[in-house]
């Protein structure tokens, strides 16, 4: 229903705890390279208990093959904290694309810079400077299926 996309994600069980993520809530997987660890190791396997076959899971060499081979537009929102538009102000449709970027970088500035338009935010306190990856997934994607919950319910 959804497509989560993790731009050079770096922490094998953030990923792992995303793909069970994704399995359970019917969405697509799209890892970017460069990865910070193999997607075999054993942490991501663990993080996905018995998850990760079961996973619609997408590998791409790097940014420009991704954005090469999807057509990317009004579809995607781009999680950063670099921006103040609440995720919860995006109007998500089924088949949408939703970006995070690394646990240490985030999302390239230039792709962020070219969807100025499509960025959102988890708003949070001043004590804070982020959220960990796997909560971040989690809050954004439920918010997600919440706005097109009867057509989520067909997937069940």
């Amino acid at each position: 229903m959804f497509n989560l996309v993790l731009v050079h994600p770096q922490i094998p069980n953030n990923t792992g705890a995303i793909g069970r993520l994704c399995v359970n809530a019917g969405a697509s997987l799209h890892l970017i390279k460069p990865i910070g660890f193999d997607i075999d190791e054993k942490a991501v396997r663990r993080a996905g208990l018995d998850y990760w076959n079961k996973l619609d899971l997408y590998v791409w060499e790097n940014i420009e093959e991704f954005f090469a081979q999807n057509n990317i537009t009004e579809n995607a929102y781009f999680a950063t904290t670099k921006t103040d538009r609440p995720y919860f102000e995006a109007n998500f449709k089924a088949g949408d694309y939703i970006f995070f970027g690394s646990e240490t970088a985030g999302i390239p500035e230039n792709v962020l810079n070219k969807y100025k338009e499509q960025n959102i935010t988890i708003p949070m306190t001043k004590e804070g400077r982020s959220l960990n990856l796997a909560i971040s997934t989690g809050i954004v994607l439920y918010e997600a299926i919440r706005q097109n919950y009867p057509a989520f319910k067909e997937i069940e």
